[in-house]
């Protein structure tokens, strides 16, 4: 029996190559013969179809994308239909559809969602890509069978579309603020920096004067667990707290007075002060703005070397539509001496970025708050507001403000009244020259400006009094009189 040599791989066998192969090698059997006729005959019948997709690169929000589908066939075209894969590919939506036989193309989306472009056939165009267009694709290849012309024959490939968004908006903010300074005991103090806007997430690190600040990373505790503030960091790495020079600190509550508040200078009394060959000191009759007492900062030995540790930690929240909101955390325990005009800078790196995104802030104790009062001239019965309009200087963290009366209470009886803001509603004759206080302090000092209140005469009022007595002293007289009269008619029946 003659042996059959046995194609090689690839290498096609038709029906031609039968009689060589009987020629050369000898007898073949019926059945192989037979088994090569059915092969070709079937190979002619059906044809062949592939479908390729060449892989994307991600793309940025904005720009144009090309979805290219490649496809080889000896058949005839059907159609080329793509779909958006969406939910883990449960859900498949067509969104352009090409119909060889009558040579059309259409979109399969809403009129005002169009923006599919078909460009040759089975390539479609996707101007200004959205993150929502994020995700796979189907390219679906039909074509007719040979044998029945009414059987279509698919094959499908695939890509996955990445598409990337830079943040959008950056800040930096200072946890846990408006909040007092304290003299005597250290604390921690937190940068937060937040971006937003960005897919993936983005690389958030900070730097101080320009200089990238090594960091200690920490993992961030749950609400449950952090309680408020920084505790994560203080369980992590407890401030330092150490004995108080006793001279320093007898010398500093020497400063307080005897409610407790530091010492004021002599502009915080409105006594009149007298002066040798001078007359009195009176108050002008308009609103007086005496000039800012500031506190002097006295820093306790607990204030620590000029290399502090910075504690760092980040979260990430993804959002609806898929992009992620990071926030970055910067504790360390405040030196109010160092780090005052410390210039910290928030920078992000994104993929979609050819170059870092930057916030910053310079830590600042506030200096001189502006004071406005209104009215300008008040009268006696007017609601009075004095109202924070500035500082001298920019001021970060936010400051908090605290409002006392100097010698005595507040006009509603309290001591002390929080806010950029002080109204004193109808003021009565009796705060004429009477001082008010305001604190503005944060994390890095304090300061306090001085404005004394002149309440002038009320004409209005003064006539409604006047009126007042009147009306009074003429019912005193008929009630005299009417007296006189009864009295006289008692003493006649008498």
């Amino acid at each position: 029996m003659v042996g059959i040599t046995q194609p090689k791989p690839g290498e096609h066998v038709n029906a031609d190559g039968v009689w060589d192969l009987l020629q050369n090698k000898g007898k073949m059997t019926v059945f192989s013969l037979c088994l090569l006729l059915c092969a070709d005959l079937l190979d002619l019948a059906v044809g062949y179809l592939t479908v390729t997709i060449e892989p994307l690169p991600p793309v940025v929000v904005g720009e144009t994308v090309t979805l290219k589908c490649n496809f080889k066939t000896d058949g005839r075209l059907r159609e080329i239909v793509w779909y958006r894969v969406t939910d883990g590919g449960t859900i498949k939506q067509k969104i352009f559809t090409y119909d060889a036989m009558f040579n059309t193309n259409y979109s399969h989306m809403e009129d005002y969602r169009r923006r599919e472009d078909l460009v040759y056939q089975s390539t479609v165009r996707l101007p200004e890509v959205r993150i929502s267009d994020n995700g796979p694709y189907e390219c679906h290849v039909g074509i007719y069978d040979r044998a029945t012309r009414e059987k279509v024959v698919l094959a499908s490939g695939n890509v996955f579309l990445t598409v990337m968004s830079p943040p959008n908006n950056i800040s930096v903010v200072a946890e846990n603020t408006p909040a007092p300074f304290s003299r005597y005991q250290a604390q921690n103090f937190t940068l937060v920096c937040t971006a937003k806007g960005g897919k993936p997430a983005p690389s958030v690190y900070f730097k101080r004067d320009g200089e990238l600040i090594e960091v200690i990373s920490y993992t961030q505790p749950s609400t449950g667990e952090q309680g408020g503030g920084s505790a994560g960091v203080r369980g992590a790495r407890p401030l330092i707290s150490r004995d108080l020079d006793d001279t320093k600190l007898q010398r500093s509550l020497s400063l307080l007075d005897p409610e407790g508040r530091s010492a004021r200078l002599y502009t915080e009394s409105p006594q009149r002060v007298h002066t040798q060959g001078q007359q009195a000191y009176e108050p002008s009759p308009a609103t007086e703005v005496i000039p800012e007492t500031v506190v002097s900062r006295e820093f306790p030995r607990w204030v620590h070397s000029t290399d502090p540790l910075y504690y760092f930690s980040h979260t990430h929240l993804p959002q609806s539509d898929g992009s992620v909101v990071v926030q970055a955390r910067l504790t360390w325990t405040l030196n109010p001496q160092l780090d005052n005009d410390a210039l910290f800078s928030c920078e992000v790196k994104h993929p979609a970025l050819s170059m870092p995104m930057q916030t910053e802030v310079t830590l600042a104790a506030p200096k001189g708050p502006k004071l406005l009062m209104s009215p300008s001239r008040a009268k006696v019965g007017d609601t009075v507001r004095i109202t924070v309009q500035g500082f001298q200087n920019e001021v970060f963290p936010e400051p908090l403000f605290t409002w006392t009366r100097v010698g005595g209470r507040l006009l509603d009886g309290s001591t002390e009244r929080e806010g950029k803001e002080l109204i004193l509603e109808r003021v009565p004759a009796e705060l004429n020259g009477s001082m008010y206080r305001c604190t503005a302090q944060n994390p890095l000092g304090s300061t306090d400006t001085h404005t004394r209140l002149i309440v002038f005469e009320n004409p209005s009022m003064m006539k409604n009094t006047q009126n007042q007595n009147n009306g009074a002293s003429r019912t005193d007289v008929l009630g005299l009189t009417w007296m006189a009269f009864v009295l006289t008619v008692t003493v006649e029946l008498t």
